[in-house]
């Protein structure tokens, strides 16, 4: 169990990093598309480069229409963030020294919760305002196994938990 508990332990960290380091480009760049500093049009104005902080230097490129920036740009890097701090927060359970808690059992349910009901509505809705290429689908469809597995996994946690309470009237 050592070793689930320490990869658990690095999986949790390096998502919760995954997730600081999305929130931030997130944050950036709409700072840097509201107040347009650090931002080089190029391509006759049709696409944008979001520098590097205090540089010329291109750190993301993005086309200079509104609905892009948000439902193809924005939109996905928030819900990736959310989505790797929810990672971060599953793996985390498998680190702690008692499984089958409600809190465990709660962030299970979180995490298969937004892949099952995240990624179609935000496809969907997205779809209205920009062209969404077959592979977005297919990203959709993954989480949506995500979700299957850590339902399943949940429905494990909340039967051990059930049977943990029954032990403890027990003893």
């Amino acid at each position: 169990m050592g070793k689930t508990k320490l990869i658990a332990k690095f999986i949790a960290f390096f998502s919760r990093v995954l997730a600081i380091a999305y929130l931030l480009m997130a944050v950036y760049s709409s700072i840097c598309l509201t107040t347009k500093c650090f931002v080089t049009p190029y391509g006759n104005g049709q696409y944008l480069h979001i520098n590097y902080p205090f540089s010329q230097k291109p750190f993301l490129n993005v086309d200079n229409n509104a609905s892009y920036i948000f439902f193809s740009f924005l939109l996905p890097i928030i819900l990736y963030a959310l989505f790797f701090l929810l990672t971060g927060n599953l793996f985390a359970v498998f680190s702690k020294t008692k499984l089958f808690t409600h809190y465990n059992l709660s962030e299970l349910k979180k995490f298969y919760l937004f892949n099952w009901f995240i990624p179609f509505p935000a496809i969907i809705i997205s779809s209205f305002f920009v062209e969404i290429i077959n592979m977005i689908w297919l990203l959709a469809i993954i989480h949506c196994i995500f979700g299957i597995f850590t339902w399943m996994v949940a429905a494990i946690f909340k039967q051990g938990l059930r049977l943990q309470n029954e032990q403890d009237l027990f003893i």
